[in-house]
């Protein structure tokens, strides 16, 4: 069987040059849907163990639905994307710095002009939703609407359970073992992410303040069984959003695409059909 980590075919690269905020950065990209040429782009952002490959085939059949073309990108440190040196923690603003830095410089160089953008949705999972709606809060002029799986606005106590939990099962099990088939240093990806969050500074993260600038249509689902998060994050983003939607589902943990994707696709598709 193939591994997804070095499946590079059906994966592009994008080569970001060096700014303050982070070196020269190569950038596993792919598009899916690519027959809806015209239609408005959706970006997903993968949550915070994810890649290309770990969407496995969710974004296609979404965007097929949406009528949408998507761009699925591994984020620094993930799938093939340039690794995250092994000395190097990510800092406790590193979601902010992937929606102020990261996404919109792929976006130009890919060329994603103004209008393109005005059209886009951004569509992300666990870290990924975070980082969708502080796209959302810094670009209000410039996205037609953001959906947010599973995001984090606060640290709770469940997150960072549940994250020392996997941390222990890394070091102990065959997980890392599953992980390192999305990934080219799964070290790279699996400490970046755990470090940070189980860091003490983390704990006073929090993006709540942030998301009262966002003016775009909003659409934020959690799951009633999630392990790494409560409705809370949902509840607190519908306070700072009144015109948010939320959707709460049953049967279903941290990864609605997987552990409820019917739901969460007929959630995502009548949502997107009242913006048009």
């Amino acid at each position: 069987m193939q591994n997804p980590a070095t499946a590079t075919l059906a994966s592009e690269f994008a080569e970001l040059p060096a700014t303050a905020s982070h070196g020269p950065l190569r950038i596993e990209y792919r598009w899916v849907n690519e027959a809806a040429a015209n239609a408005p782009i959706a970006v997903f952002l993968h949550e915070g163990l994810g890649s290309i490959a770990m969407w496995r085939d969710w974004p296609q059949a979404l965007c097929e639905r949406l009528g949408m073309r998507g761009l699925v990108y591994s984020r620094p440190g993930y799938g093939l994307s340039t690794p995250r040196a092994h000395d190097v923690k990510w800092p406790v603003d590193f979601m902010t710095s992937q929606a102020r830095d990261i996404l919109p410089a792929l976006l130009d160089a890919l060329d994603i002009g103004a209008q393109e953008r005005k059209r886009m949705w951004v569509i992300g999972h666990s870290d990924g939703g975070s980082i969708a709606l502080l796209y959302a809060a810094q670009h209000p002029d410039e996205l037609a609407g953001a959906i947010a799986i599973a995001p984090h606005v606060f640290v709770e106590d469940i997150s960072v359970e549940s994250i020392a939990q996997t941390k222990q099962l890394y070091e102990t099990t065959d997980l890392r073992s599953k992980l390192a088939r999305y990934h080219a240093d799964v070290d790279s990806a699996f400490y970046g992410w755990n470090d940070i969050w189980l860091n003490p500074a983390f704990r006073e993260w929090r993006i709540v303040d942030e998301l009262a600038a966002i003016r775009q249509p909003l659409l934020a689902v959690q799951g009633h069984d999630d392990n790494y998060g409560t409705m809370a994050q949902i509840d607190t983003i519908g306070e700072r959003v009144p015109h948010a939607q939320l959707v709460k589902l049953d049967a279903c943990g941290h990864s609605p695409h997987r552990d409820a994707p019917d739901a969460l696709n007929d959630a995502i598709a009548a949502f997107v059909a009242k913006q048009r």
